[in-house]
């Protein structure tokens, strides 16, 4: 009978705190593309506009900016996870392998790593020897201990394809909004998308240590050292027109 106090303890530890996604899927797959749309099309819009297109050659620009950004990496996205789930598939069949034809040795080498974490012997290798009792239990703690890598916690490619299609698409449009409005101000333009990578960096700081305003000047700086570098070039090469 577990102790009333613990008891106590654990129903309130339920429910007083959350995790986030950090496995890699759809929550990196959306920063990354939400903060790759916004730096794209600012960069887009800057350099054409650095080199004197109009409006509707800026609005023409970053559209196909944005679709060609959020395919590349929605494709981008799905390909890497699933090669990532294939590669573990892989390790995994590997391990089995090694479960199968070295059994012993594997016990003892998971003892081994018990020991270095803390445990005394006995207990690291009563642990070890109760874990390959269940040869599909100690296929994935061997898998987390010798790779860092799980079977049961894997990012979906679709999630990660779909998450960073979105994201790249809405961030993508938000430099374009003074433009589709009927606004020819590249200034204009450009402070919206900065605007826009403030909040985004800001926003993304809820996930980790970062300050919300660290978060938010560091995304500005990068949007800022890709757009004045393409401003540059929109200068020096220049835009014809007619």
């Amino acid at each position: 009978m577990n102790d009333p106090e613990t008891d106590a303890e654990l129903a309130a530890h339920a429910d007083d705190h959350q995790h986030h996604d950090v496995s890699g899927g759809w929550l990196r797959a959306a920063t990354f593309g939400a903060m790759d749309g916004l730096v794209t099309t600012i960069a887009l819009i800057a350099g054409v506009g650095g080199g004197g297109a109009d409006r509707e050659m800026i609005v023409l620009t970053g559209l196909a900016g944005v679709v060609a950004g959020a395919f590349s990496m929605a494709l981008g996205e799905f390909a890497s996870v699933g090669t990532q789930n294939d590669a573990v598939d892989a390790e995994a069949a590997l391990e089995r392998h090694e479960l199968t034809i070295h059994p012993r040795a594997e016990q003892a080498e998971l003892a081994r790593r018990y020991r270095a974490m803390g445990l005394t012997a006995p207990t690291a290798e009563a642990v070890a020897r109760e874990l390959h009792a269940h040869p599909d239990v100690a296929l994935r703690v061997h898998l987390s201990q010798e790779l860092g890598v799980s079977l049961d916690d894997r990012p979906s490619p679709w999630t990660a394809a779909v998450s960073s299609f979105a994201a790249f698409a809405v961030g993508g449009i938000v430099p374009l909004v003074t433009f589709l409005l009927g606004f020819s101000s590249l200034p204009l333009g450009l402070a919206v998308g900065g605007l826009g990578l403030l909040l985004a960096g800001a926003a993304t700081s809820r996930f980790t240590v970062r300050t919300w305003w660290g978060a938010a000047l560091r995304q500005l700086a990068f949007g800022a050292l890709a757009a004045g570098a393409t401003y540059l070039v929109g200068m020096l090469i220049g835009v014809s027109v007619g």
